[in-house]
């Protein structure tokens, strides 16, 4: 019970009436996160005299300003605003009873609060004011749940307040609604320090350790889970933590309506419950999508009313529900207007269908049960999206037509999705898939452009190779004959043709094709397909030993793949294969062994691969693995190789390629001397001697003496079993060791440019 000065009897009537409750800064109960950093933020702040706490419910805005007050040394004010404050007579005496509790106030100023007189405004406001710069200590005012206070003359009671903080004071305001002041003013002259739902929501650490103290039996996954699911809402998580699993979602949804729904009329809520069905809502969407205008306004009420809406954007255009909200919000939907919903959801596919989201378009569709139009989209969007390195996205609106009867309907979702699953090492879906377009473009089911499915029909068939290269090119050339301008089957086409000139041995052709494949694919943005032209351009270079080429090349695939995401797709293994080898010759060791695992773990994961494609990345692989002189590696890849050969007819330079490379592994078990005992700096100094440097002239790039050169170059002879320097430069560049002449691309340019007497010796 507060006292009265003994002086002012008629203030003991306001005094005693005050609930002390009201005015006692909030216990912390156990278990409660810190909020540390946000605590000393507003511990340290002196610069803003109004502090504005705004979030929705559960989000501890509470617990923040109590954890402020804890630890402040500042004395605090406080008063949990109610209903009944929005009398600014009673809102102010409490006030007055928070600032008596630690400083008492002089007599006249509670007698004008007992009896204020015909205005508060003349007696009670400047003598509160008055009291504030007399007080010992300069305090912070709290108002919490000011958000209720929505009267005009609570309001300027406020204002009124904040008008008459000494220097020093500070008015905190905490409310699921901003406070109707003049805000944007105060935040222009720098008076206004805003705290909002990001600052409050709680970080993923701070997530489990509320998990933790409250007892959450879960495991790491489940709470990481959880955590991202409640978007740092400490109520929700604390609601989930204490929760049987299976009524987490019931026990968090009664705490929205209860909190939120019923308190809304039935018009808002209807417009809440029937936008749920959109990721993501802007004015116009919305307005579509509902049939109505304004709703703009709407979305920016909503976001003041603190329900639960995040703004996407700084101009506040596009906004979206929280996670959980918006699943009750769908929960209520369902039950209350279920047969809308597939109505809701056709015109917003309408709407992201005009302005040209299809990706959008096709989800909406494909919630409103709209097959035909699904289909239509699918193979509009397949291309791009499994082009930008979304193809496991693909996988699951693919997964939704795997039914015989829908495949034979839309034909050229199942061409679509054959293509897909061949490219995704998966042969027998690919098989399947194509029976079933071709059935139904036999029964006629197959859309207008006929020549468009034929061109894929017969790309596939050159990729699969199934009847040697001379087919692949007859395959090929008949899918570039049907291709329109647009189609991705033309860069895959053209691959394909280029990849059977290098089969049947015609390098020049083959290398022209595979340049206007990879310019076709850039073209039409099918960046897999060009980063594959590339590569294989890179590989007929490395055959011919211009690794300077290759290594260009194999860059500039890299780069695609990089680029746009498709390092998890098995057709960038061959690629990781030949960035290995052109490593290797350069000395680059590191860049050797991650390429070689990132390539082996693409293929070992490929499976069913193209056959010509598996044989070439296996070739290349143990081509490394040879020159690194690791024997087991190098013959399991060649017993690889000789299995796919048993069941692939007609694959000309490959086999060749194949029957040199068998007999180098062979070879390995016959020398004696061991390149594998070669020690890091021995396997720097190589390329090093392929160049027309002296001894002192490799240790000054280096950073070694010249005796360290020359002893390191006389280990690496006898390891490699020779003689001399010309041989040990001779042997490596045979074992894939050193470039040969391109060797000195990734030296100093001291070291490599010379005068025409050093070019004309090798020095020991």
């Amino acid at each position: 019970m507060l006292l009265p000065h003994p002086e002012e009897p008629d203030a003991k009537r306001f005094l005693v009436e005050v609930d002390e409750s009201k005015i006692r800064v909030p216990a912390l109960r156990s278990g409660l996160v810190s909020k540390t950093a946000l605590v000393n933020r507003l511990r340290a702040n002196v610069a803003f005299p109004l502090v504005v706490v705004t979030a929705p419910a559960g989000y501890g805005k509470t617990t923040l300003l109590a954890q402020w007050a804890e630890r402040d040394d500042r004395p605090f004010a406080w008063v949990s605003v109610n209903a009944r404050d929005t009398e600014p007579l009673i809102l102010l005496r409490h006030v007055a009873a928070a600032l008596h509790a630690f400083d008492p106030l002089e007599p006249h100023v509670l007698a004008a609060l007992a009896r204020p007189g015909d205005s508060i405004w003349t007696t009670v406001v400047p003598r509160l004011g008055a009291a504030l710069s007399e007080l010992r200590e300069p305090p912070v005012i709290v108002l919490d749940n000011a958000d209720l206070l929505r009267s005009r003359a609570s309001v300027e009671a406020v204002d009124a307040l904040a008008n008459h903080l000494p220097g020093g004071a500070v008015l905190a305001l905490a409310g699921r609604t901003a406070p109707h002041l003049p805000l944007a003013e105060l935040r222009a002259g720098g008076k206004l320090l805003e705290v909002g739902v990001d600052d409050l929501a709680l970080t993923p650490k701070e997530a489990k350790l509320l998990l933790k103290a409250a007892g959450a039996k879960l495991t790491v996954e489940e709470a990481c889970e959880l955590a991202s699911e409640c978007e740092g809402w400490p109520a929700a998580l604390h609601l989930a933590a204490v929760t049987e699993r299976r009524e987490r979602d019931r026990t968090v949804g009664d705490f929205l309506r209860i909190e939120y729904l019923a308190r809304l009329r039935p018009a808002a809520r209807r417009f809440l419950c029937r936008t749920s069905v959109l990721d993501q809502m802007s004015g116009a969407l919305c307005d579509a999508v509902l049939g109505t205008t304004g709703c703009a306004q709407d979305l920016r009420a909503i976001e003041r009313a603190g329900l639960f809406v995040v703004p996407l954007d700084r101009q506040e255009t596009w906004y979206r529900y929280h996670r959980l909200f918006r699943k009750v919000l769908l929960r209520e939907l369902v039950e209350r207007e279920h047969d809308l919903i597939p109505k809701l959801h056709r015109r917003a596919a309408d709407w992201y269908e005009q302005r040209g989201d299809l990706e959008a378009a096709l989800k909406h569709a494909n919630a409103a049960g709209d097959a035909r139009r699904v289909a239509r989209l699918l193979i509009t969007v397949v291309p791009p999206m499994y082009h930008g390195g979304r193809a496991e996205i693909i996988d699951s609106w693919l997964h939704r037509f795997d039914n015989a009867a829908l495949l034979q309907r839309y034909p050229k979702v199942a061409l679509q999705g054959a293509w897909i699953h061949a490219l995704r090492a998966r042969p027998d879906d690919a098989q399947r898939w194509l029976k079933a377009a071709a059935a139904g473009f036999d029964r006629g089911r197959a859309p207008s452009r006929a020549a468009s499915i034929e061109s894929w029909q017969a790309a596939m068939r050159a990729w699969a190779c199934e009847d040697g290269a001379s087919q692949m090119i007859a395959d090929a050339e008949a899918a570039l004959s049907r291709a329109p301008h647009d189609s991705d089957a033309r860069p895959a086409a053209l691959l394909a043709l280029g990849v059977g000139y290098a089969l049947l041995g015609d390098p020049t052709r083959a290398d022209e094709t595979l340049g206007e494949a990879a310019a076709e694919a850039g073209r039409l943005e099918a960046f897999d397909t060009q980063a594959l032209a590339l590569t294989e351009r890179g590989l007929a270079a490395a055959g011919r030993n211009d690794l300077a080429t290759a290594e260009t090349l194999a860059s500039a695939a890299r780069a695609v793949i990089e680029r746009h995401d498709l390092e998890s797709y098995a057709t960038a293994a061959i690629t990781f294969a030949l960035s290995a080898r052109t490593s290797l010759s350069q000395g680059r060791w590191g860049d050797v062994r991650n390429d070689l695992e990132r390539a082996r773990e693409l293929e070992r994961s490929s499976g069913g691969l193209f056959p010509w494609l598996a044989l070439q990345t296996r070739i290349e692989l143990a081509r490394s693995f040879v020159a690194l002189r690791e024997t087991d590696t190098a013959m399991s890849l060649v017993a690889e190789i000789d299995g796919l050969l048993s069941t692939s007819r007609q694959m000309g330079a490959l086999c060749d390629e194949a029957e040199e490379l068998r007999e180098d592994v062979e070879a390995m078990d016959t020398e004696t001397h061991a390149t594998s005992a070669l020690t890091a700096a021995e396997l720097r100094l190589l390329p090093y001697l392929a160049t027309h440097c002296s001894f002192p002239e490799i240790g000054a790039a280096l950073s070694v003496s010249r005796c360290t050169v020359k002893t390191q170059a006389i280990s690496i002879y006898r390891k490699l079993g020779v003689t001399s320097r010309s041989d040990a430069v001779m042997y490596a560049t045979r074992i894939g060791l050193v470039a040969g002449r391109s060797a000195s691309r990734s030296l100093p340019t001291s070291l490599v440019g010379g005068d025409a007497r050093r070019t004309r010796r090798v020095r020991r």
